[in-house]
């Protein structure tokens, strides 16, 4: 593998910027100095740029196997690395579902010929295979997950008895998608009774409601308490939701983490009107009020890391009535770029957000070895030319789906470098596939 050194860094890195050099060899990063004189394969001259961790996403749908034609291992990773994105946890609700050691690790071999980003799969629960659920490695995938609300053929797990067996016995991180399913089948009975097939995209958020977002969310906190479980809440999307969490403690002493996702931030029930169902996602979009909510929560750390549920459809699919429209957004490839925009914005400083999208990720699953530019670490890297702006435009999407709900809008700040586990991956609009991500390891759980 290739030497690299970035010249003239603007590294940020806990909590703090400071001007070095890095330099890269056999995959890590193996000094960060001043004036570093060693020649080296590939040199970067970073001046008047960020350099960055690489962002992990710990939530996304890659679709691979069974609905590739949304996106697959290939396309997806490609579109991650092109927006910062050096690491992802991919969820088991593909077709067929991870349900299975032996499905799960189908789909780590498939990301293994295939993908350019770093990778982990989540382990699926159902209400049939605890057995199975309690054969994973903690030290090898990312967590189990458990969806406590509609989702992808045989995921949901609505049975108290299997949830307190799940929330008793797994002895590594949960992740749970709730909603309460009940709440969320009478509200949707409710809204076809008056409308048919053709409910108003607006009512989303009420069919999806924040009674059902907190009644989930407070079910699963309930049993984690009992049980001592470590469980992480995925995608909050109410004000009702945040005071379940707490701030008072470091992140590495919490056993119940939460997080928030970038679509909830930067979208709110008044785009309904322009976007449509092109925003329809599970849970949903809500007021402004929610919206507003969730950024002093993340920066008072009651949300603790920032993620994207990447979750791509076809133009095809999303236009369609609301009862046939799926839901979910294409959102990995511009993540960072979202996040630049509420920095640009004075909503939150840049080390802060390296922390939410970087450091915190990497401790919140005991990432080994990974979220931090510290020596001996992987060298996950990103380099970002600050000043450059740009529209993101249909031609410059990498996501199989080929649409995107920022379309038109305007960013400063774009991705110029991406280096993957020490191979520069992505540089100036180019891609280098001579190397494939890695397989992400876990310090595990006591």
């Amino acid at each position: 593998m290739k030497s690299i050194c970035i010249k003239n860094a603007r590294i940020v890195n806990r909590g703090k910027i400071e001007e070095r050099d890095i330099y890269i060899e056999n995959q890590r990063i193996s000094r960060i100095e001043n004036n570093i004189s060693k020649s080296a394969d590939i040199e970067l001259d970073a001046k008047g740029n960020l350099v960055m961790p690489g962002v992990i996403d710990d939530q996304v749908h890659f679709r691979d196997p069974g609905l590739t034609h949304k996106a697959d291992l290939y396309t997806e990773p490609r579109a991650a690395v092109a927006g910062g994105t050096t690491s992802f946890m991919e969820m088991p609700n593909t077709k067929p579902a991870a349900l299975t050691q032996e499905l799960l690790e189908s789909k780590y071999q498939t990301a293994a010929n295939k993908s350019l980003a770093n990778y982990s799969f989540f382990m699926g629960a159902s209400n049939e295979n605890l057995e199975e659920v309690l054969k994973t490695d903690p030290k090898s995938v990312c967590g189990v997950k458990i969806f406590m609300g509609s989702s992808t053929g045989n995921m949901l797990v609505d049975e108290r008895s299997v949830l307190e067996s799940l929330f008793a016995k797994v002895p590594m991180l949960i992740a749970t998608h709730c909603e309460d399913e009940a709440t969320v089948r009478a509200n949707t009975k409710t809204y076809i009774e008056k409308y048919g097939d053709n409910i108003p995209i607006l009512c989303h958020p009420d069919i999806r409601s924040v009674e059902a977002c907190y009644k989930s969310s407070h079910l699963a906190i309930e049993l984690a308490k009992k049980y001592n479980t470590r469980l992480h809440i995925l995608h909050i999307s109410t004000a009702d939701e945040l005071a379940l969490f707490r701030n008072d403690i470091p992140l590495s002493e919490k056993r119940i983490t939460a997080e928030v996702c970038v679509h909830h931030l930067f979208f709110n029930s008044a785009d309904y009107e322009a976007q449509g169902t092109h925003i329809k996602c599970n849970p949903a979009i809500k007021a402004a009020s929610h919206q507003q909510a969730l950024f002093p929560a993340l920066l008072d750390n009651r949300l603790d890391i920032i993620a994207t549920d990447h979750a791509p459809h076809t133009l095809d699919e999303k236009d369609n009535l609301y009862t046939s429209a799926p839901s979910g957004l294409p959102l990995v490839q511009h993540s960072l770029n979202v996040m630049l925009d509420f920095h640009q914005k004075g909503m939150i400083s840049l080390e802060r957000m390296v922390e939410k999208m970087c450091h915190a990720p990497a401790e919140c699953f005991r990432l080994a070895e990974r979220g931090y530019l510290d020596e001996g670490y992987f060298a996950d890297i990103v380099v970002v030319d600050m000043e450059k702006e740009w529209q993101v435009q249909r031609n410059g999407l990498y996501s199989k789906c080929g649409w995107s709900p920022f379309e038109g809008h305007n960013f400063k700040g774009q991705v110029e470098s991406t280096i993957v586990s020490g191979h520069l991956a992505y540089h100036k609009g180019q891609f280098d596939e001579s190397k494939k991500g890695m397989r992400l390891a876990f310090n595990g759980w006591t």
